[in-house]
């Protein structure tokens, strides 16, 4: 007896591309996957901008504990010689608000701080220079902006930010009112981060 080969044949032979219903299944698993990881990756981001704050706000009171100590132990006595680090030259008072010498340069005091008063870019600067967030000593709004900070000045209080985030993620530093008090750093504001 002889066989036909075709009708033995059960299954055609498929071309080789994904079905439909395949195809709608991955693009299901892609977006399940991308509503769980991208809430992850925006509160990392919003993390990172609380870490940079909060590395801002110690920089800036570790900055005017350790100016405050240099004023302390200089006790007043003018420099003899400029400054080194000072561009130009300058020499530093070492007056309860006059000028200190550190080695980026000079800082100027308020009551015996790093005043809290001084504009951006302003030589000799106050908090902002002495907290050296950025490499430029007396940075401009600018600078600071191209490493993701930013600072106002206003009255006797520097607010300090952190740029990137939807809105407030600020904390203040406050010159001191009078000789013998401390500065007034604030909380750090995340609300905005």
């Amino acid at each position: 007896m002889k066989r036909h080969r075709h009708a033995m044949q059960v299954n055609p032979p498929r071309n080789g591309g994904f079905t439909l219903i395949e195809l709608v299944i991955v693009i299901t698993i892609i977006g399940i996957l991308a509503a769980i990881v991208l809430p992850k990756y925006v509160s990392l981001q919003r993390d990172a901008r609380i870490a940079k704050l909060n590395a801002a706000r110690g920089a800036v009171g570790a900055a005017a504990a350790i100016v405050h100590a240099a004023f302390l132990t200089r006790g007043g006595v003018t420099d003899a010689a400029a400054c080194p680090g000072a561009v130009p030259a300058a020499t530093a008072t070492n007056a309860v608000n006059g000028t200190i010498c550190t080695e980026s340069g000079v800082v100027q005091l308020a009551n015996g701080y790093p005043s809290g008063a001084v504009a951006l870019a302003a030589n000799p600067p106050g908090i902002i220079g002495a907290a050296g967030l950025v490499s430029t000593f007396s940075p401009s709004l600018a600078q600071l902006n191209a490493e993701g900070f930013g600072a106002v000045v206003a009255g006797t209080t520097t607010t300090f930010s952190v740029t990137g985030g939807t809105g407030v993620c600020s904390f203040t530093y406050t010159s001191p009112a009078a000789a013998g008090a401390a500065p007034v750093i604030s909380v750090a504001t995340v609300t905005g981060c």
